[in-house]
C-alpha cells in the first residue's frame, strides 16, 4: 500500500457494473455543495486511514459495511477550498445485490445509482468529484 499523506477527508466511487452510487446532498445554504449529487465519504476522524474513513462514512451514510481491504486507493487531490490538507480518492466495485442492503442515513435527501456517463455529464454533481472519477477511468 502507498503511504498516505496527511488528509482531511476521503471519498469513494462505488462502481456497480456501468453505474455509480451517488446521493443528493441536503439543500441547505450552510453546507458546501447544497443539493448536489455527491459520492460517499467525508471528514477524517481520530487519525483513521483513508480506507477506514470511507468505510465508516459508507456505513453512516448507507448502512453498508464494506471491508477496509475492498477499498482501492487511487490518488490524493487538492482541497476543494483551495488550501488546507488534501483529500483521498478511492474506488470500490460492488455487486448489484448490495443495493438491497442500503439503509440510507440521515444526511442527504436520497440515493440512487446512475450511469457513469450521466454522472460525468451532470451539472448537478460535485465538480471536483466528477474530475476524480473521470481521471480514474482514463488511467
Amino acid at each position: 500500500m502507498v503511504a498516505e499523506p496527511d488528509f482531511h477527508g476521503a471519498k469513494v466511487a462505488f462502481f456497480i457494473d456501468d453505474h455509480i452510487l451517488v446521493y443528493r446532498r441536503d439543500d441547505r445554504p450552510d453546507i458546501p455543495f447544497p443539493n448536489k449529487l455527491d459520492l460517499p465519504g467525508g471528514g477524517r476522524e481520530n487519525r483513521e486511514s483513508g480506507a477506514e474513513c470511507v468505510a465508516r462514512e459508507t456505513f453512516e451514510e448507507f448502512g453498508l459495511r464494506i471491508a477496509v481491504a475492498d477499498f482501492e486507493y487511487v490518488q490524493t487531490y487538492p482541497n476543494w477550498r483551495g488550501s488546507g490538507a488534501a483529500a483521498l480518492f478511492y474506488v470500490c466495485r460492488l455487486s448489484a445485490h448490495i443495493l438491497e442492503e442500503i439503509v440510507f442515513g440521515d444526511e442527504g435527501q436520497g440515493w440512487q445509482t446512475m450511469a457513469i456517463a450521466e454522472f460525468l455529464a451532470s451539472d448537478e454533481a460535485v465538480p471536483h468529484l466528477q474530475a476524480q472519477v473521470e481521471a480514474f477511468l482514463k488511467s
